[in-house]
C-alpha cells in the first residue's frame, strides 16, 4: 500500500456569503459598458465589405463634394418637414 493520501475536493457545507449590493453608479457603469460593446460590434459588422457603412464610406471617398451636397439637401428636406 502507498502512503500517499488521495487528493479529494474540499467540500463546504456552509452557506455562501451574500454578495455585496452594487451601487446605482456601478450598475449604470456596467450598463454603459455593455451598450458600448454592443455598439462597437454593430459598427464593426456594418463596416465589413458590402455592408451599408462600407458602401457609404466608399461613395464619400470617391465623390466627397457630391456627398456633402446630398447630405445638405437631405438635411434641408428633413428640417422643413419637422418645422411644419
Amino acid at each position: 500500500m502507498s502512503d500517499e493520501v488521495p487528493i479529494a475536493p474540499v467540500i463546504y457545507d456552509g452557506l455562501d456569503p451574500l454578495p455585496e449590493p452594487k451601487g446605482v453608479t456601478a450598475e449604470v457603469g456596467e450598463a454603459l459598458v455593455k451598450a458600448a460593446r454592443q455598439s462597437k460590434r454593430a459598427y464593426e459588422a456594418a463596416r465589413k465589405p458590402g455592408m451599408p457603412l462600407s458602401v457609404l464610406s466608399n461613395i464619400v471617398r470617391e465623390a466627397p463634394l457630391g456627398s456633402l451636397a446630398l447630405a445638405f439637401l437631405l438635411g434641408v428636406v428633413i428640417g422643413r418637414r419637422r418645422a411644419r
